[in-house]
């Protein structure tokens, strides 16, 4: 069994870095034909950016401005050239994020992170990222056939189907959020249902804490995590020697200072940064809003030379994820207009046992349960996730301007 999905895995880094640098330039020139990146960028010559110091002088976009960016100019806010119908797949995320899928082999850039937690070809995998509408199903899908994998594409709920479909086929995989892992497992050992085929795990799309990493372990499946948007598909993931995660091949990624697009100092804290090298739909300097760290200096024991970043560290900004979907100021803004007799609002989100949970706290001088009910069902519309609601009074909540307040 080989140990790497291919040789620019453990290439010298100055061999890998300079390969990204000679290819950017034309990137650029295909993102500029674009009227967003055009005016972004504009007197900007594409030959002059061959280094991250050239590069972090490009200003950042922010996903959190995808947002309006994509409802002023439909569909993709004017940063991408090509029509949509150049593309695979459409998809949508909550904001809303319009999100195009490529028709390239592997078009998520997933096939390598499924690799390095212990995939191979012809292993069957259940899928359980959800296919409706959103990437997430469809990122792993294709990333495991990219592999050479039979796929179920399971999505999430629905156990007692997916029970009998374990059983049928052994899958020797899976792919899906640890907490979904954690319902299917618990399930299969209350009902008496045989899942012990499953020995390995990519997970995503939520916390996984030493708790959890240690109960699925003991479980007998080896998990390990990736990280990923429905932007870019797969960014970094784990590998056996469990020293961070590695950055994926073909992008550029920068930590950069929260709220600037300075590049930290060697092994602060920072956001993500990250340029992509797909001229059909390039991404330059795209700021995700999620923290991390550069990890250890120097290749790591698996043998892979690049970049290793910490994992996910949290939210540069309010925007935080739930169950893996993300959650926007935007979206609590929209409950308050919906329910006039609210004041100030505030998400809390936590873990409760091993599994994301949220509260909606709302202030209010007519509280009642009918009204508790009625902003339940719109938290649950307009965010597609299910929360409690707690209903205070009148200046209960802190006037600091927060509205998501993620203490997991």
């Amino acid at each position: 069994m080989t140990a790497h999905y291919d040789a620019r895995e453990t290439r010298e880094p100055a061999a890998r870095e300079a390969d990204l640098f000679s290819r950017l330039p034309e990137v650029l020139r295909a993102a500029m034909a674009a009227p967003a990146y055009a005016e972004r960028l504009r007197g900007l010559d594409p030959a002059a950016v061959a280094s991250r110091t050239a590069l972090a002088a490009l200003p950042v976009l922010r996903k959190s401005e995808l947002p309006a960016l994509h409802k002023a100019s439909a569909p993709f806010g004017g940063f991408v050239a090509a029509p949509p119908g150049s593309f695979a797949r459409l998809f949508t995320s909550p904001g809303p994020i319009f999100e195009p899928e490529g028709r390239q082999a592997d078009p998520w850039r997933g096939a390598r992170a499924l690799f390095a937690a212990g995939f191979r070809p012809d292993d069957i995998v259940l899928n359980t990222f959800s296919y409706h509408l959103t990437p997430g199903g469809f990122i792993f899908d294709a990333s495991a056939r990219a592999l050479g994998c039979a796929v179920i594409p399971a999505g999430p709920g629905n156990t007692e189907q997916q029970f009998e479909l374990i059983e049928a086929y052994r899958p020797v995989g899976y792919s899906g959020t640890p907490d979904f892992l954690k319902i299917l497992l618990d399930a299969a050992a209350s009902s008496g249902r045989d899942v012990s085929s499953i020995k390995r795990a990519l997970v995503s799309g939520a916390a996984f804490p030493p708790s959890l990493q240690a109960e699925i372990k003991a479980r007998g499946i080896d998990a390990y995590q990736a990280f990923g948007t429905a932007d870019l598909g797969l960014i970094a993931f784990e590998t056996g020697a469990r020293e961070g995660m590695i950055v994926n091949e073909d992008l550029i990624l920068e930590i950069v200072k929260p709220g600037t697009g300075d590049p930290v100092a060697p092994g602060d804290v920072g956001e993500i940064v990250v340029t992509s090298l797909d001229p059909h739909h390039p991404w330059i300097r795209l700021a995700l809003g999620d923290l991390t760290a550069a990890a250890l200096p120097g290749p790591s024991k698996c043998g892979r030379t690049n970049m290793r970043i910490k994992g996910w560290m949290g939210r540069a900004d309010q925007t935080t994820k739930v169950k893996g979907m993300f959650v926007r100021p935007e979206q609590i803004a929209e409950i308050g207009k919906r329910h006039s007799s609210l004041g100030r609002l505030r998400l809390v989100v936590t873990r409760q046992d091993e599994t994301d949970a949220m509260t909606l706290r709302a202030e209010t001088a007519t509280a009642s349960e009918a009204l508790r009910e009625e902003i339940a069902g719109t938290l649950r519309a307009v965010t597609k996730l299910s929360g409690a609601v707690e209903l205070v009074s009148p200046g209960a909540l802190p006037n600091d301007g927060k509205v998501i307040a993620d203490e997991r």
